[in-house]
């Protein structure tokens, strides 16, 4: 062979085995290895907020193509062809990425050669894939990881979790006694402590764990314990928020929520009736009031308020609430830009807006639409109504009538007017002209109908209102005299049939009254047909049957209804999420990097909330199995309760993850009682508490699972347990929130008459879960144990420990009064070392050690002593003359701020 032949093939030969080279090893996955490098050190420029150089790098499309330099970042296959990594290189500081950041170290760059070179496939993230089926292992059990006669394998959970601590060379927990787990049990199912005789049932042998844990699944409490956590995410709340921050009637949805929970409402089911019970054929009560849900967005009803403002912040919170929630997903920078490190576009964030934005509720005082609740003797008025309109019209007409006396819907807000001549929106939320005032309305459409009724009041009399179409001049279409009212009333009127949309102009006149005096005020105008069945007998008596029910005031609850096709909103995006600088318009579209659309799903929210429960969709399921473990261990198997996206830390357990989630959707059909029971039968979660040096150093935070959980009861827990133990807890359940003891002074109500009136009765020792909540001031003992003021979703509660906890539990008058009580039944013993025994065994379902037994003496004689010295301090404490019982009071209080008292173990 010729020697410049032999040099060519040589060469060839080199290169052929170093490309070779190049695409041999273990391949690179991109969600694990490559996108965090990205994420890291190149996202901030070239992702969601920023595309320097025309390349970004979360999504595909947008990295494979060329930039503005002309030459492709990412040529697959050809690392050494690509700018992208030829910049990772540069020496030149201008020219090398990350620009004016430190340099990817060697390993890093080899990383993204090799990935390159192996193709650059792109990849999903693990939680935007679907779960797969998984096996259960099977830990060697002559590995010697667990203890001898070890019972800790109770359930596949526990294989998940023994395959784990094999690989750490970590032995699970011995079991908690059974009095520590009877209490953990208790706590993490209802709530409270045990109840006396189940826990001495269980403890005795005398009851099988499995059926304590059925029972205590059965017990009403169990829903409101799990209401409690729920109503976080929901921003539950008795106020609306903001400025004013007045009252708002919602514990219908609070209690619809426990009863959900309570009668095991499968969670696809309980997902669709909030999200879109409104749009269920026939909706019942219960399910509208679901929809409460999202009505628990805050309302501002400050004066100089834009409401179009308002409204559209409260549809944004529904589309981050809803991400939030069912998603584990972070939405809100997405109004902005598309998303910095997860696939998700700034127009997706506007197509999910669209699902959301076409419902009735527009930031108005009376917060419509609201759900009414007659009395018993009205509702058989309702009945007599629709069987009326259902014997002389048609279904349609009689569900028209029927939904009109329920929530007033459909009708038109007068915040809408326009071209005000003498005449303004009293305090920016009411139609109030003054004498020969005008302004109209566009995009009017009466549906033909003969009768205009308002929501009006008016403080004098002699106004003339008249209604004409287009303007000043047009023709005249209603005209009706304005009187004084002795309060808010629904009227009708006669209006002259329109077909077509049209422009509604006003105008009032009343020569009596000043210039810039408000004739009247109106709340809303809506048009209805005529009742049906004119003529025969009783039509007249049903007419007026009909309008008094409409002017009878009734408890209500804000609800989500949808508008009607003619009066339905477009959506448009928002330039860098400025709702004022609109730009394209949106249709109801889901993301593209989660599970597809079906066809017959409808482009609503009742469509949505089916394709958050689709079994295809990889979050859902996901994020409840999470959040749901998190509430029973303190952790998540993904650290990161809020987001699952790229930036999250992986799960600790991603097979036991995805089977729970599968088994949740299949197995367990969505039964959130079968989930929770799942967890609590395995040996993990009856694992001892107690760790050791090793183990905290190897595994601080137990995400391995080789201890069963220790946390700090809940605000609302601790509270609530303090009633238990002293007896003082009432069983009352449902019905409007309640105010206990709380310190003077701590609300400060403008703009009303709102007053704290502590609650008397029963009502004053009800579960925390019943207390009422405003948003500018929550009640103080919940927030010092970091309760959520529910103004925004929380998907977790923060931590903390601060001495003013230990000031809550020591001098709020709930424990004081708790404590009291409880000492009272202390007395009841044979002797003092009795009777602290007993409350303390009492309060914490453990038997006093000596060290305590002897430090809870000590306190006892020295307050005793106290007290028999000072007598005023006695009285100025309790307001007795009873030096023991008031010493064994210290006592009973030091108990409940006890470690054991406030901690589940």
């Amino acid at each position: 062979m010729p020697i410049r032949h032999f040099h060519i093939f040589l060469g060839a030969s080199i290169l052929s085995v170093m490309l070779m080279g190049c695409n041999t090893g273990e391949k690179v996955d991109f969600a694990s290895e490559v996108r965090p490098i990205l994420n890291k050190h190149c996202i901030t420029c070239h992702g969601g907020v920023k595309k320097s150089g025309g390349i970004s790098f979360l999504f595909e499309e947008e990295a494979l193509v060329e930039g503005e330099s002309g030459k492709r970042a990412i040529v697959p296959g050809n690392a050494s062809a690509s700018e992208f990594i030829r910049r990772l290189h540069e020496d030149d500081p201008e020219l090398r990425m990350p620009y004016e950041k430190p340099a990817l170290n060697q390993e890093e760059i080899d990383l993204l050669e090799r990935w390159i070179n192996q193709g650059a496939e792109w990849g999903k993230h693990w939680a935007y894939t679907p779960p797969q089926d998984i096996s259960v292992p099977q830990p060697d059990q002559e590995a010697g990881f667990l203890p001898e006669n070890s019972d800790f394998i109770q359930s596949d959970i526990d294989h998940f979790i023994m395959a784990r601590l094999e690989e750490n060379e970590l032995s699970p927990n011995v079991p908690a006694p059974k009095n520590i787990i009877a209490r953990r049990l208790a706590f993490d199912l209802t709530g409270l402590p045990p109840k006396a005789e189940w826990f001495t049932s269980y403890t005795q042998g005398e009851m099988e764990y499995e059926t304590l844990v059925d029972s205590l699944l059965a017990q009403p409490s169990f829903g409101e314990k799990w209401a409690s956590w729920w109503l976080d995410l929901a921003r539950y709340a008795d106020s609306k928020g903001y400025e004013k921050d007045q009252g708002r009637t919602m514990w219908k949805y609070r209690d619809w929520v426990i009863n959900a929970l309570n009668e095991n409402m499968p969670y696809d089911q309980f997902t669709t009736e909030q999200l879109a019970g409104d749009l269920l054929p026939d909706p019942s009560m219960d399910q509208l009031i679901a929809t409460a849900f999202h009505r628990n967005t805050m309302n501002n009803d400050e004066g100089g308020t834009e409401d179009e403002e308002f409204r559209v912040a409260s549809v944004l919170d529904r589309v981050n609430t809803t991400f939030q929630v069912w998603q584990s997903t972070t939405m809100e920078c997405v109004q902005c830009h598309s998303h910095t490190y997860d696939p998700f576009r700034h127009e997706e964030y506007y197509n999910m807006m669209a699902f959301f934005n076409n419902a009735m509720d527009e930031d108005t005082p009376h917060e419509d639409p609201v759900l009414k609740f007659y009395s018993e003797k009205d509702q058989k008025t309702l009945n007599e109504i629709f069987q009326w309109n259902l014997k002389h019209g048609n279904q349609e007409v009689a569900d028209k009538f029927n939904k009109f006396l329920m929530y007033n819907e459909p009708f038109y807000q007068v915040h809408h007017a326009k071209n005000f001549v003498n005449g303004e929106l009293a305090d920016t939320k009411y139609l109030s002209l003054w004498p020969n005032g005008s302004c109209y309305y566009d995009d009017i459409y009466t549906q033909g109908s003969p009768n205009l009724y308002f929501k009006y009041w008016a403080n004098d009399n002699g106004t003339v209102m008249t209604l004409r179409k287009d303007n000043n001049e047009g023709e005249v279409l209603a005209r009706f005299n304005i009187d004084k009212t002795p309060r808010e009333i629904i009227r009708k009127v006669p209006f002259a049939e329109v077909q077509d949309s049209i422009r509604l102009f006003f105008e009032a006149e009343n020569p009596t009254l000043p210039q810039q005096t408000g004739t009247s005020f109106i709340s809303w105008f809506a048009f209805l047909p005529d009742l049906p069945g004119e003529g025969q007998p009783g039509h007249d008596q049903i007419q007026k049957k009909f309008l008094d029910l409409l002017n009878t005031v009734t408890p209500t609850v804000p609800i989500m209804i949808e508008n009607p096709d003619y009066m339905k909103r477009t959506t448009r995006v928002f330039e860098r999420g400025n709702w004022l600088t609109l730009a394209d318009t949106v249709t109801p579209v889901t993301p593209a990097i989660l599970n597809p659309w079906k066809q017959e799903w409808p482009k609503n929210r009742l469509g949505l909330s089916q394709w958050l429960v689709s079994k295809e969709n990889p979050l859902t399921a996901r994020t409840l199995v999470n959040r749901v473990w998190h509430q029973l261990f303190g952790n998540g198997f993904v650290a990161s309760l809020e987001d699952m996206g790229s930036q999250s830390e992986p799960p600790s357990h991603p097979a036991l993850l995805d089977w729970l989630s599968l088994r949740l959707m299949n197995e367990n059909e969505w039964q959130l009682k079968s989930l929770i029971k799942d967890i609590v039968m395995s040996g993990t979660y009856r694992q001892s508490s107690e760790g050791n040096p090793t183990l905290h150093q190897i595994d601080p935070e137990n995400r391995l699972y080789a201890r069963g959980p220790r946390l700090r009861l809940t605000a609302e827990q601790i509270r609530d347990q303090a009633l238990a133990v002293s007896g003082l807890l009432s069983s009352k359940m449902y019905g409007p929130s309640v105010m206990p003891p709380q310190p003077d002074g701590v609300w400060q109500t403008v703009y009303s008459s709102e007053t704290w009136v502590v609650s008397k009765g029963e009502d004053r020792y009800r579960r925390g879960l019943y207390t009422y909540i405003k948003r500018t001031s929550p009640y103080p003992s919940f927030m010092s144990f970091d309760a959520s003021s529910r103004e925004v979703c929380t998907i977790r509660r923060t931590v903390t420990n601060t001495p003013l906890q230990a000031l809550v539990t020591l001098n709020d008058p709930v424990y004081l009064e708790a404590a009291h009580q409880l000492a009272i039944d202390m007395k009841k013993a044979e002797n003092i070392e009795s009777a602290i025994a007993r409350g303390y065994e009492k309060a914490v379902f453990r038997e006093l050690s000596p060290d305590k037994k002897q430090a809870l003496s000590e306190l006892y004689e020295e307050s005793l002593a106290t007290f028999k010295m000072d007598t005023k301090a006695m009285d100025d404490f309790l307001g007795t003359d009873d030096a023991e019982l008031a010493a064994l009071t210290v006592v009973a209080n030091a108990i409940m701020n006890l470690d054991e008292f406030i901690t589940k173990s």
